[in-house]
């Protein structure tokens, strides 16, 4: 198969071309949250920006610590911050190049079920806001109701595609 991703096929490019690609167009959020432990909350948030060589990077940071309630913990470091303000951040970065799509691995995995709550909302709240397409992996059938499509999985084939506003079947392989 092939993967084209904005008009860029991504198997002719090099590696640096790919990553390139990926700091324009492509947001990451882990479960286990990613963050650079040297740099502070800003200072995370604004690595994707800097790499793209933006304008203005420390005002924007700051506009998305205050959409995800942390720009009063800007300048602490990832080990001073519980699991729900490490992810908080991580969603922030994610978000900081304005990503045409956003991958989420499980981002509600490592978190307490009332912060897991709040971590949905924002990642939910800040997809709607910016427009991008959210591809959400999770075991988590409840976060998986929440979008517009499922795709099931089992064995490594899809077992299960179905769009869950209409809830009309797409593909059900036994």
């Amino acid at each position: 198969g092939e993967v084209i991703l904005n008009g860029y096929a991504l198997k002719g490019l090099s590696e640096d071309q790919r990553a390139s690609v990926r700091n324009q167009y492509v947001g990451f959020v882990f479960q286990n949250f990613q963050l650079l432990p040297t740099l502070t909350a800003i200072e995370n948030v604004m690595v994707p920006m800097e790499l793209k060589k933006e304008k203005n990077i420390q005002s924007r940071a700051k506009d998305l610590l205050k959409e995800v309630g942390l720009i009063e913990r800007a300048h602490h470091y990832p080990a001073q911050l519980s699991g729900g303000e490490q992810q908080r951040i991580s969603l922030a970065r994610a978000f900081s190049n304005n990503p045409k799509i956003l991958f989420a691995d499980e981002p509600t995995g490592n978190l307490d079920e009332e912060t897991a709550k709040h971590i949905e909302e924002l990642l939910f709240s800040l997809n709607r806001n910016i427009g991008t397409t959210l591809i959400l992996v999770t075991h988590n059938l409840e976060l998986a109701a929440k979008t517009s499509r499922i795709i099931k999985i089992k064995g490594g084939s899809i077992s299960d595609d179905y769009l869950t506003d209409k809830n009309l079947h797409i593909h059900d392989e036994a």
